[in-house]
């Protein structure tokens, strides 16, 4: 396998907590092969210190492309193809491995196709259909240009053969977010809440881009009869305060808003609180693999597994909100188990795979 050449292509935090695991396990199957660890720099985030790349036994970016994040859609995915076009026009490369849904993900793939380097998606054939998303927008886009998929659970599977794509591309591994989860969960610090609480975290654009969200998540706060622990997202807080609400959240007494936390952190107080309100993709991963439930304020999810076999629920009201977190606190939380595959060991699945891969393109 010598003289092969891997990218992975991140642009997020949640993207390395996903290419942690593969990285990882191509290294100690395939230690000849090269890997180079692209950052577009689409999002900054002052957490990603030394103690994050050690706990998850990763490199730190090989590259930054120092894309930003202040920009229009369109803009930042062209940043991104010329970025990557220009970096893996001059190297010789086999494989470019992108990572979940973000416009990195969406202007890494659209470049190496160009330049007639295959690509790996990895969380490929994930669906809310609704494409009022950016995010399945790209979702669906990489996975048509992308010659190998690698599927997170059975709905991917499914979604693909809908749409036409072969049995041979797709390859159902697990979650190497799961995989990273359980890697650290030694190493989160200690709760530091001596109390119950719910886990607040919300930015998607249809829920904190208007005052009506915004409002929505003001008359949950006060309604919900318990503790809130609100890390707030930049675009959040922007927003609260361009809207002029950020005085009426602080005025709510059962909720702290704290500023934004590191990954370790976050897990420390996911894993401890009694339940997660929350708008985010990975964090309905993310709870069911920790068994903590989790209410989704969202109408839809591209993570039906998280539904159907594990600890969330999706909701689209006040008065929903209410009734759930009153059945968590009451002990009536529905039953759930871990999907399949969401072992640890997603990420030696990939690698076995990929090592097949290079091996036929000898």
């Amino acid at each position: 396998m010598k003289d092969k050449k891997i990218v992975h292509v991140v642009g997020a935090r949640p993207n390395f907590v996903k290419a942690a695991p593969v990285i990882h396990s191509i290294k100690n199957l395939m230690p000849k092969v090269t890997q180079v660890l692209v950052h577009t720099g689409q999002h900054y985030d002052k957490n990603l210190s030394d103690v994050f790349f050690t706990a998850l036994d990763m490199p730190k970016p090989d590259v930054n492309l120092k894309i930003g994040s202040s920009k229009a859609q369109g803009k930042q995915v062209a940043d991104v193809i010329v970025g990557i076009e220009k970096y893996l026009s001059s190297k010789n490369i086999d494989l470019v491995i992108v990572y979940g849904d973000v416009n990195s993900t969406l202007g890494a793939a659209i470049a190496a196709v160009k330049m007639g380097i295959p690509v790996a998606h990895i969380e490929s054939g994930l669906r809310s259909f609704d494409r009022d998303m950016p995010e399945e927008i790209n979702r669906m886009i990489v996975d048509k240009i992308s010659s190998y998929h690698f599927v997170t659970e059975e709905s991917g599977i499914e979604n693909l053969l809908n749409e036409g794509y072969s049995k041979r591309s797709i390859y159902h591994v697990g979650n190497t977010m799961i995989d990273s989860l359980y890697k650290v969960l030694g190493s989160v610090p200690e709760p530091t809440r001596d109390y119950d609480y719910i886990l607040a975290t919300l930015h998607r654009p249809s829920n904190v881009d208007n005052e009506d969200g915004l409002q929505k998540i003001l008359d949950i706060c006060r309604s919900v009869d318990a503790k809130i622990v609100f890390p707030m997202h930049p675009r959040t807080k922007n927003n609260f305060g361009k809207f002029g609400l950020l005085d009426k959240l602080s005025s709510i007494s059962n909720v702290e808003v704290i500023e934004p936390v590191g990954y370790f952190e976050f897990v420390s107080l996911m894993k401890n609180s009694m339940a997660v309100l929350t708008d985010s993709g990975g964090i309905q991963e993310e709870t069911t693999a920790l068994g903590v439930p989790c209410i989704t304020l969202r109408k839809n999810t591209e993570r039906p597994s998280t539904i159907t076999e594990g600890t969330n629920m999706l909701v689209d009201s006040v008065d929903e909100v209410i009734n759930r977190s009153e059945d968590i606190k009451s002990n009536r939380s529905k039953n759930y188990r871990k999907p399949h595959l969401w072992d640890g060991k997603a990420g030696e699945r990939i690698a076995a795979v990929i090592r097949t891969i290079l091996e036929k393109e000898k």
